[in-house]
């Protein structure tokens, strides 16, 4: 096992994590744990703020470590690597010392604020405001003392950064005013893009993370209080991070939201076994090449051919073993960012959508059967579900289906072809559908 060199003792917390899960503990904090190795950035240890009542069993196994853990990095290989990670100097739970959370954050030590609360996080409830009643509460005393804050959205959202600028202000202008000018003047919001594949489930111990050997984060350099030098340990600064976010949310995403419905449905439970069936792999290779590739610009520098070929490498990688439950997982947010945004594109530009028709086909039989093909019962995870998303299911048509909230603002049944496609998909099995595909 490779263990960090660095004097735990000597690190202070400079950036404030809400969101302490397998894939904070697999990216950022990897980072970090590298980049404290170097004497000048001992300042940058992480404090985890952890705010919900299911927090609980993970916080007290991480503080009964210290906040340490170990991360197995898994190469299509087989090989396994395996690190000792501690940048995670400091946690906090919201539900045992809110206080703790806001002096944090409130601290002129503290100068990030990064998130991992996932895509539905960013949609403010006013009456359990979570997240943004901590930050809100902290900045009214750094604007007192005249302190600027960055808070950075570590998490899948096309910009990501601009989100979190809108929900967070949204929710200063409603609930705490006598900051909304100061926030929009003394806090930055920059967008990233980060990537990391990092099952839900792993061997040993809670707090131990499994992860895949590749990783990236990609930044915009907009920190108004300062920032660790990041870019010793592989981290790329732009000025724009719009051609990276694009491409790996409509193609990684995308093609991960894609096999998922299909695959759980007939059966399938391990992503890597989904691709080794020659159906699927042919799949995926039209739907980036055919529909996606013509949307997603490539960034500079960057070989789209080979990125895609390096996905399905990924996808394939059976020494991580992920789960296609966890991606069949908040479908409702998960449709809004990835697929809808493309789609969109291809009804406009009058293209075949025949495997979106496919896609959301089978997201009518997963959601609304709640049974697989084989007739096991289907754990159904989907947190964002509106109350009339929940009425539209109930009616049971796959016409009405389309009415759920993260289609509802695309014309769908005013295209006769999508119309036909889907519903003819909607009838027949998931090899049938894929056999009338015709890939």
């Amino acid at each position: 096992m490779k263990t960090y060199t660095y004097d735990r003792s000597r690190i202070t917390p400079g950036i404030v994590h809400f969101g302490v899960g397998n894939f904070h503990r697999a990216h950022l904090e990897y980072y970090q744990n590298l980049l404290l190795e170097h004497e000048d950035q001992c300042c940058w240890g992480v404090s985890g703020a952890m705010v919900l009542p299911s927090d609980e069993r993970l916080y007290k196994a991480l503080k009964a470590d210290a906040g340490e853990y170990e991360l197995t990095v898994c190469s299509p290989d087989g090989s396994r690597e395996s690190w000792r990670i501690g940048s995670l100097v400091e946690l906090n739970w919201g539900c045992e010392d809110p206080e703790a959370i806001v002096r944090r954050i409130a601290d002129p030590a503290s100068r990030i604020v990064t998130l991992t609360i996932t895509e539905g996080g960013y949609k403010v409830d006013p009456a359990r405001p979570g997240v943004f009643r901590y930050v809100a509460e902290a900045l009214l005393r750094r604007k007192e003392a005249g302190l600027p804050l960055t808070i950075l959205s570590c998490d899948n959202l096309q910009h990501n950064g601009d989100t979190a600028a809108r929900a967070f202000l949204g929710y200063f202008d409603a609930a705490y005013p006598q900051l909304s000018a100061w926030a929009r003047e003394n806090v930055s919001f920059p967008n990233s893009m980060v990537d990391r594949i990092t099952p839900a489930t792993k061997e040993g111990k809670i707090t131990d993370v499994h992860c895949e050997d590749f990783i990236q984060w990609v930044v915009e350099d907009r920190f108004v209080a300062g920032r660790p030098a990041w870019e010793r340990v592989g981290v790329q600064f732009t000025g724009d991070v719009t051609p990276y976010e694009n491409m790996k949310l409509s193609l990684l995403n995308a093609s991960h939201t894609l096999l998922s419905y299909p695959s759980f449905l007939e059966g399938f439970r391990k992503v890597d076994a989904v691709l080794a069936d020659r159906r699927y792999r042919r799949l995926l290779q039209v739907f980036m090449d055919r529909d996606v590739t013509p949307y997603v610009p490539a960034p500079e520098g960057v070989d789209l051919e080979g990125y895609k070929r390096t996905l399905l490498a990924r996808f394939s990688n059976a020494a991580i073993s992920d789960q296609v439950a966890r991606l069949c997982g908040d479908g409702v947010a998960k449709f809004e960012v990835y697929v809808v945004p493309t789609l969109q594109k291809m009804l406009r530009d009058g293209r075949d959508c025949s495997i979106e028709a496919f896609l959301l086909a089978s997201y009518y039989k997963y959601l609304s059967g709640k049974r697989d093909e084989a007739g096991e019962p289907i754990e159904i995870f989907e947190p964002h579900l509106k109350t009339e998303d929940g009425i539209l299911l109930e009616a049971g048509s796959p016409e009405s289906f389309l009415g759920l909230s993260p289609f509802a603002g695309l014309p769908l049944r005013q295209d006769p072809a999508f119309m036909e496609a889907y519903l003819g998909f909607a009838g027949l099995s998931v090899a049938e559908g894929l056999e009338k595909l015709s890939l």
